[in-house]
């Protein structure tokens, strides 16, 4: 576990149980030892119980955390997917951020796995986007792997990307390549957004790693991808959901990024139960 998600775990349980939790300290004798169960109330891909058990640790590290399935596999309604043992106040301390995080990163895992299917007989591989929780993008991002789909850049600062702004910024697509080669003294990896095919055209004379094609027609992508003939790898981007997001994968592109990953996903409906 990365010194990062200790920090986020640790900032969570910070921000819930402040002073202390007058609930559970009330009502649950100190010495008392339970045990409950992680059940899933509704189908889909667990992610997220190895970031369980290190919260539970964080409140208390006798706490034992018992996965019966791997993070990355499809569980139905009704299983149990895991088994908590350890002091009574600290697991019902820490059972809301667990589970908060549980749910989250299992719905991204979820929908993740959806696209990823759907794509399935293609070469197309699946991609996310920067467009995470504020603070939360390292677990959101482990999420999609675990889905079976893959990272884009991580932030502004491990690959370039230039875009529209960019462009009017710098006068031109050639002119923001321009500057990024002459600016990046780490040589970083450049993809470029072009709307068109006049765009595009223009980037294919560029040195250039990757080319987005953003909010194209299904048709200008088919065409797009006939024209870089293989190329420069393609990237499909803008409005993709579930609905078309196979018909995209048809047209031959290399990537299909999809911000609903991370920005609309619906948590898994997960729950905690005490065995009495």
């Amino acid at each position: 576990m990365t010194i990062n998600i200790l920090s986020i775990i640790k900032n969570a349980l910070t921000e819930d149980i402040g002073t202390g939790d007058i609930t559970t300290n009330c009502t649950v004798v100190a010495d008392t030892v339970l045990q409950g169960q992680l059940i899933a109330k509704s189908a889909g891909v667990v992610a997220g119980l190895e970031v369980a058990q290190h919260v539970f640790e964080t409140v208390d590290k006798t706490i034992l955390l018992k996965s019966l399935v791997q993070d990355g596999v499809e569980v139905k309604k009704g299983q149990v997917i895991a088994k908590v043992k350890g002091n009574g106040r600290a697991i019902l301390s820490a059972e809301r951020v667990m589970l908060n995080f549980l749910q989250r990163m299992s719905g991204i895992a979820t929908m993740t796995q959806q696209f990823v299917g759907r794509v399935q007989g293609t070469k197309a591989v699946i991609l996310d986007t920067r467009k995470t929780v504020p603070g939360l993008r390292v677990l959101d991002k482990l999420a999609v792997q675990m889905g079976g789909g893959e990272n884009h850049r991580f932030g502004l600062f491990d690959m370039v990307m230039i875009k529209d702004n960019h462009i009017a910024a710098a006068g031109s697509i050639t002119k923001a390549v321009e500057k990024v080669r002459e600016g990046d003294d780490k040589s970083r990896k450049i993809e470029v957004e072009v709307k068109n095919l006049e765009e595009l055209q223009e980037v294919l004379r560029l040195p250039v790693d990757r080319i987005m094609l953003d909010n194209m027609s299904l048709e200008m992508m088919a065409r797009a991808v006939e024209i870089v003939d293989g190329q420069i790898p393609l990237e499909a981007s803008g409005n993709v959901n579930l609905e078309n997001v196979a018909e995209i994968a048809k047209t031959g592109v290399d990537y299909i990024s999809v911000g609903a990953l991370t920005h609309s996903v619906r948590a898994l409906d997960v729950t905690f139960l005490i065995m009495s």
